[in-house]
């Protein structure tokens, strides 16, 4: 594998300020995946949210249906549904249904949950997160399969239970397992050969980890007989993309801090060293996000490969901290500059380009030399007729 099969896509939270309209920016979150799709993005991601004001899809799959109807390629996946809120035998079922909906393009993204504001809405105890996400795997394999399971915790009893629907992908939809800073999320690819969606990848405590938990779900794999395929590990990066440095910072100043902002209250460790300071300088520089040009994304997207090694797809996170236009904008950039480097789009025609810009002075004298003899050759010619003119005047 090499950089040339890396994929992107887009990861949506959603991020949307909570002085605008929701209408307005969930309508806006199907067009820029319509958008995506139009431009040759890969995947678009959804999450689930339930309170905090900002993140308002609480059900990714009515962002896939809706999206599918829209789209022609882009595959579609839920980024994450967080398992201890529901019944896996009907998670299962809109899951099926979606892949049959989709004819295949649904992706299935499994977490703990990260918001505890919604696990504590709903009496769950926030400890017992990952302790339930890890009981559900054991059984969601055979469920996607459309097998028979009978399964009991202490938050769910499942009594031969199957779902209605067979897959339509075979032998079922793709499964990933957010992970973010701790190794939980990677032992538990590796356990079951789920794919990561790694969302914290480029801060600072997820970047210092990222290889770490990559090495601990490859070493878990290997002891059940299996391998972890990098095509399916996946990385969450904020980008802002413009034609300058200078038109990004202007383009993104007043929604990023709003973000900042927002952040400081959802995720304060997240945002330790903000205060105080430019937060584009302090993101760019810590290298926590692109804000700049297509040079910008290609530089960050390459110290992601020095660090992680080989992965699938470079996921962007949809922070809206753009005007929509300027938003829209970034991804055509985007896709028109940073996905054709790494796929090696233009490598044919910048070295047909290459080799014209070092030949071209002998290429020229060749064609000059060419031209001089077609001259000479005419000259020649006329000057035959002229002679022949002459003498046909003095036979005369």
């Amino acid at each position: 594998m090499s950089g040339s099969n890396l994929e992107h896509g887009l990861f949506l939270a959603p991020y949307h300020d909570v002085q605008e309209s929701p209408t307005i920016a969930l309508r806006r979150d199907l067009e820029i995946v319509e958008w995506a799709d139009r431009l040759g993005f890969a995947e678009a991601w959804f999450g689930e949210h339930h309170s905090t004001g900002w993140e308002t899809i609480c059900s990714p799959e009515l962002m896939i249906a809706a999206a599918a109807e829209r789209t022609q390629r882009i595959r579609l996946g839920t980024g994450v549904v967080s398992m201890p809120y529901h019944n896996p035998l009907m998670v299962a079922n809109r899951i099926l249904q979606l892949d049959h909906m989709t004819m295949g393009r649904v992706m299935f993204g499994m977490g703990p949950g990260l918001l505890p504001t919604d696990a504590e809405m709903i009496g769950v105890d926030i400890r017992s997160l990952r302790e339930k996400l890890t009981e559900v795997a054991e059984i969601i394999v055979p469920l996607l399969r459309g097998e028979e399971v009978t399964h009991r915790t202490s938050w769910y009893d499942l009594q031969r239970a199957r779902t209605h629907l067979r897959p339509y992908t075979q032998p079922h939809p793709e499964i990933a397992v957010a992970s973010a800073i701790t190794p939980s999320g990677g032992m538990l690819a590796g356990r079951h050969g789920f794919g990561m969606l790694c969302v914290a990848a480029t801060e600072a405590a997820g970047f210092d980890v990222l290889d770490e938990n990559w090495r601990i779900a490859n070493q878990v794999a290997a002891e059940r007989g299996h391998t972890m395929d990098p095509r399916r590990l996946r990385l969450v990066v904020p980008m802002h993309v413009a034609a300058t440095r200078e038109k990004a910072r202007e383009d993104v100043r007043e929604g990023l801090a709003r973000w900042v902002q927002y952040f400081d209250r959802v995720a304060p460790a997240g945002m330790r060293g903000m205060a105080g300071g430019d937060p584009v300088d302090i993101l760019v520089g810590a290298g926590r996000a692109v804000i700049g040009t297509p040079d910008d994304a290609i530089a960050m997207i390459e110290r992601l490969q020095a660090k992680q090694g080989d992965f699938g797809v470079l996921l962007l996170q949809a922070h809206n901290w753009a005007e929509w236009e300027e938003t829209k904008k970034s991804y055509e950039l985007y896709a028109r500059f940073v996905m054709p480097h790494f796929a090696g789009t233009n490598r044919n025609r910048q070295e047909s380009y290459g080799q014209l810009s070092a030949n071209i002075d002998r290429l020229e004298g060749e064609r000059q030399a060419g031209a001089d003899a077609a001259f000479s050759a005419w000259q020649r010619i006329r000057r035959k007729g002229e002679e022949a003119g002459e003498a046909d005047g003095e036979s005369v």
